[in-house]
């Protein structure tokens, strides 16, 4: 699973100019999932999220995570996310997941995710969807499953 998470002051999701998720103070998570993930990557990947210490406290420094400040969650299927881009001028989208499997681990996320936070809103799964948010500070951090699964390396 690849996720692009964007810290924000609000974001929200319309669908054929309807408005169908809002959240104020959050996070908007851009949700890939690829052909090979699997319900542990749910898991990895939204434990990863929910504790990442992106917002800041009371000295501005970035120290508490979604949880401690109470805020919401929007999550977007993007399965352009996996777009490989190395040859022509198309993208190839050959490794993200077919819809079935991709529509039940997208529910799956957001289903494990609303046992942690109180308000999570989404993203219509294969709908042409708008989406327009404030961005907070900018802070933009992508992140991948199949990085979170290799042992770090120590330092030199």
């Amino acid at each position: 699973m690849r996720t692009v998470i964007q810290r924000v002051k609000r974001a929200e999701v319309r669908v054929e100019g309807e408005v169908i998720g809002k959240i104020s103070q959050g996070l908007l998570i851009l949700l890939g999932i690829a052909q090979e993930d699997t319900e542990e990557d749910i898991i990895i990947l939204a434990d990863k999220i929910i504790n990442l210490r992106i917002f800041s406290d009371k000295e501005g420094k970035m120290n508490l995570s979604i949880k401690e400040i109470n805020g919401e969650i929007l999550v977007v299927s993007q399965f352009t996310l996996y777009a490989d881009c190395r040859r022509g001028r198309r993208p190839d989208f050959t490794r993200a997941a077919e819809k079935e499997k991709a529509y039940f681990l997208y529910k799956k996320f957001i289903e494990y995710i609303k046992t942690y936070i109180d308000k999570v809103q989404e993203g219509e799964f294969q709908a042409y969807m708008e989406v327009e948010l404030i961005n907070d500070g900018p802070v933009t951090i992508i992140i991948d499953t199949e990085d979170l699964k290799k042992p770090r390396r120590a330092k030199e």
